[in-house]
């Protein structure tokens, strides 16, 4: 079959030929894919970020967010068969673990993570777990959904852990509204009644946030002449364009973006006792301990979701409450796909079909 692989860090993934994977297991599902995410993850992968966590062996295939057909399974599995569509939640868990009978199965001390640690599904086919399936309705598009599976799960569960903080009447800023963000957006208006304020140098990004709900929108090139005019860096005056928005600072913070700046900004952008999300990473967060304890801001770090998250999400989806916006390509076309997303050229999220 053909597959996007990476074999060395550093360079662009392969697109190969590869041998088909198999049913080996009694809980074993093999998946026909029918569309794959591409994530800012992916890139992180390229450049050898997540060696140290996950610790791969090389080669192999790419790909967390994916969602298709299943095509076989393991003789121990009963909650789907084959020809169901499904989307698959990025880890495979255990099932055992004191975090998975927790129900935090994203923080599974067993789990693989296919796309990081093990083959993912750039693919043709992806061998997971009948733990990993959701079964969703035969209507329902691969590849209308596959993002969903990391970038929608991940901007779901930040803003599900941040309902109680934001009650109506209260700030929600979201800094960046690309691939995560603008499901972010989504999610906070289908949870919360917050006002959201939404930043990103995107004009086509912004268009979008303001057309799935966000209240008001600030693209810092927009300030860097009046800020310039002032003496003020171009930073500061993002800053206090969102405090004024807010009317002195936002209650919670979400940083779809995590580096760049953006770990900085994003912090000074609270009011007192808020809290930053970080969802987006690259960065690195380094705030005076002063300002925790005198202000009683919160740092809070956000990792995927739970089946549970994932779960609900597509609950949502099919109410048309949360939608993905995508850019379409074949797989074959996957390493066009990863520059267009590095280069800042894609508004949504960026899907592969195999054999389109």
């Amino acid at each position: 079959m053909k597959a996007v692989r990476v074999h060395r860090y550093g360079e662009d993934a392969r697109i190969e030929d590869v041998p088909e994977p198999e049913i080996t297991g009694p809980l074993d599902v093999l998946v026909k894919v029918g569309a794959a995410g591409v994530c800012r993850t992916d890139l992180h992968v390229l450049e050898g970020q997540w060696d140290a966590i996950q610790r791969p062996e090389l080669p192999y295939i790419l790909g967390h967010e994916n969602a298709g057909w299943v095509l076989e399974t393991g003789s121990a599995v009963t909650n789907v068969q084959p020809g169901d569509t499904v989307i698959l939640h990025p880890l495979v868990a255990c099932g055992l673990c004191p975090p998975c009978r927790a129900g935090e199965d994203s923080h599974c001390e067993a789990s693989s993570f296919p796309g990081l640690n093990a083959d993912g599904g750039m693919a043709e086919l992806l061998k997971t777990s009948a733990r990993a399936v959701v079964k969703l309705d035969s209507s329902v598009a691969p590849a209308d959904v596959a993002a969903l599976a990391d970038a929608g799960l991940t901007a779901y569960h930040a803003v599900r852990k941040a309902v109680p903080l934001l009650p109506p009447g209260s700030e929600a800023v979201v800094i960046g509204a690309g691939g995560l963000g603008h499901i972010g957006v989504q999610s906070l208006k289908a949870l919360t009644r917050a006002h959201i304020t939404v930043v990103d140098t995107s004009d086509a990004a912004l268009a979008l946030a303001k057309e799935l709900g966000a209240d008001a929108t600030v693209n810092p090139n927009d300030l860097h002449p009046a800020a310039r005019a002032v003496g003020e860096p171009p930073a500061d005056a993002v800053v206090l364009a969102v405090l004024d928005i807010t009317c002195g600072g936002a209650h919670v913070v979400f940083d779809f973006v995590g580096e760049h700046g953006t770990e900085i900004t994003g912090p000074a952008m609270l009011r007192n006792r808020g809290s930053y999300y970080a969802i987006g990473y690259g960065g690195t967060v380094a705030l005076p301990t002063i300002d925790l304890i005198s202000r009683e801001i919160s740092v809070v770090g956000n990792l995927v979701g739970t089946y549970q998250d994932l779960a609900e999400l597509m609950t949502l989806n099919s109410q048309g409450e949360i939608t993905l916006h995508t850019t379409t390509y074949d797989l074959l076309d996957a390493v066009q796909a990863l520059h267009d997303l590095d280069a800042g050229k894609l508004t949504g999220r960026a899907i592969l079909v195999p054999n389109p």
